[in-house]
């Protein structure tokens, strides 16, 4: 087997330690003061994963944090990110399905589990089973769904500025067909009063803050029919990392909203703030003015990307490519999908695929003959209502909502 040069081992040790949110001077400061050795022990520091200087990631996840098999990911702790390079098709299978965890995932016994409906701001209280919540009618959502986070690194890697947080990639993100039932029938079997503004979800995973996951949905979001409370997940019961026995899918919004383990609802007649409505899950930031009792912009909606299904970095082969990603948006379906072969001053266009049922990502690719030597390809994509990834984005110290055209890096040998 080919050795691999400093040069190419130094790259990959900067894709490692920028991966875990280390900034570049010091990357270089320790690659000086003590070689491999000591950028790896200050990965190590940070609670990362180890690592193969030539074979990538290797796994040090805590196997009581997760039920499902962590192998086929990139392993951040207590969550899984997946390698969109592993991707099938449109829909992510459920054991490629990222997790993100704010604690470990929940093991849960229908029988012992309720789902309980409170608050000012509802003319009764509910208590309802896993039988009570199938009786009511069913409902299904094809959608993505993805962390805030999702990008995060790319402030480093792109801006050199580094953001609080998981240092996640492109692949906490996933797309699927959920069923369960409207938000809106059971906050309706509740009885709804005429001055309600605010709906809280909280979860069931005890060891995360304020001793149960949560976030507000204002109503009109919570009475969207598409709003729903899952408990299958592609045509299986709803797995264990992914909520089970049921949790929120709210399409088009940051995966801190679709709230797992659900085990209560609170309806306001006041708008509710919780720590992560003002503290976390907040742009924050000069170009942000708060909002609320909020440090910043209360991050909700999510926001238009494109990736190519490929490794960061990439290896291919000279000659005939056919080159594969995946986009998305909340405000439509992809319209357009461009990609740039020198730094964004010209563009070609891709072939967006169909199908994009209801809120599913979609996919595209395009035909590229690989020469040999060092390239970079950039993606930016349109939805039918013409909005398009931007050319930077405004750093915030949360790390939310990059969106800016990403530059792959693909080494082609001969």
């Amino acid at each position: 087997m080919e050795l691999e040069s400093w040069s190419e081992q130094s790259e990959r040790l900067w894709v490692l330690a920028s991966g875990e949110g280390m900034p570049r001077r010091q990357f270089l400061a320790l690659l000086v003061a003590g070689g491999t050795a000591a950028v790896l022990a200050a990965c190590g520091g940070r609670g990362s994963s180890s690592v193969s200087i030539t074979g990538g990631p290797v796994s040090t996840v805590d196997p009581a944090a997760l039920f499902k098999d962590p192998t086929p990911f990139i392993q951040r702790g207590a969550s899984l990110e997946s390698r969109l390079e592993l991707m099938p098709g449109l829909i992510t299978p459920n054991d490629l399905f990222f997790v993100r965890n704010n604690s470990t995932s929940v093991d849960l016994s229908v029988d012992d589990w309720s789902l309980v409906v409170e608050g000012d701001a509802v003319e009764q209280r509910l208590d309802l089973s896993y039988d009570d919540i199938h009786r009511l009618p069913s409902r299904s959502v094809t959608a993505y769904l993805e962390c805030a986070g999702n990008h995060r690194v790319m402030f480093d890697r792109l801006q050199g500025r580094t953001a609080d947080g998981t240092q996640w990639g492109r692949g906490a993100i996933g797309n699927g067909i959920w069923i369960g039932v409207s938000l809106a029938d059971v906050l309706t079997l509740a009885g709804l009063a005429d001055d309600a503004v605010s709906v809280l979800l909280v979860g069931l995973d005890e060891d995360s803050p304020e001793g149960g996951f949560q976030r507000v949905l204002p109503l009109e979001k919570a009475l969207d029919p598409d709003t729903i409370l899952a408990y299958e997940m592609n045509g299986e019961p709803l797995p264990r990392d992914h909520g089970f026995p049921l949790r929120a899918i709210v399409p088009g919004w940051v995966g801190s909203s679709q709230i797992k383990w659900l085990g209560r609802i609170v309806v306001s007649s006041d708008p509710q703030w919780t720590r992560n409505n003002t503290t976390s899950y907040v742009l924050i930031g000069g170009d942000y003015s708060p909002e609320g009792e909020a440090l910043g912009q209360v991050v909700t909606e999510q926001n238009i990307k494109s990736a190519l299904a490929l490794p960061w970095p990439a290896r291919l082969d000279a000659g005939h490519h056919t080159l594969r990603g995946y986009a998305h948006s909340p405000h439509g379906r992809i319209h357009r999908v461009q990609y740039s072969e020198d730094g964004g001053a010209s563009w070609r266009d891709s072939r967006v695929l169909t199908p994009q049922p209801q809120y599913s990502w979609a996919q595209f690719e395009f035909d590229w003959s690989a020469t040999t030597g060092e390239h970079t390809i950039m993606t930016r994509a349109t939805d039918a209502a013409d909005n398009t990834q931007p050319d930077r984005v405004p750093f915030n110290q949360k790390g939310y909502l990059f969106n800016q055209p990403l530059p792959h890096p693909i080494r082609v040998s001969a």
